[in-house]
């Protein structure tokens, strides 16, 4: 992603000879690039992500969330042992 920036600001500063506000477009792409862009996608992000899908910073976060929701699922299970068990019945007949 990084460099498709880079490329475009490149872009823009060969065009912006004939045009200043093509200039003016590329210092902004570039301050919108450090700004925002290297903290996101990178592999040093300190807070976690909220999306399901995403992957887990290391394997001790990975086991946290894994063993939390175990819990939560043991929790499920004897709070509403009659609804558990109506679920695994049609987990199982599938």
């Amino acid at each position: 992603m990084g460099t498709l920036i880079l490329s475009a600001t490149a872009v823009l500063v060969v065009l912006g000879f004939s045009n200043e506000l093509l200039w003016l477009a590329a210092v902004g792409l570039l301050y919108l690039y450090i700004r925002h862009g290297r903290t996101r996608g990178g592999s040093t992000a300190s807070s976690p992500s909220s999306s399901g899908g995403a992957q887990p910073a290391s394997y001790r976060a990975y086991r946290e969330r894994r063993d939390q929701q175990a819990k939560w699922e043991r929790r499920y299970r004897r709070e509403r042992p009659f609804e558990a068990r109506r679920q695994e019945r049609q987990k199982s007949g599938k």
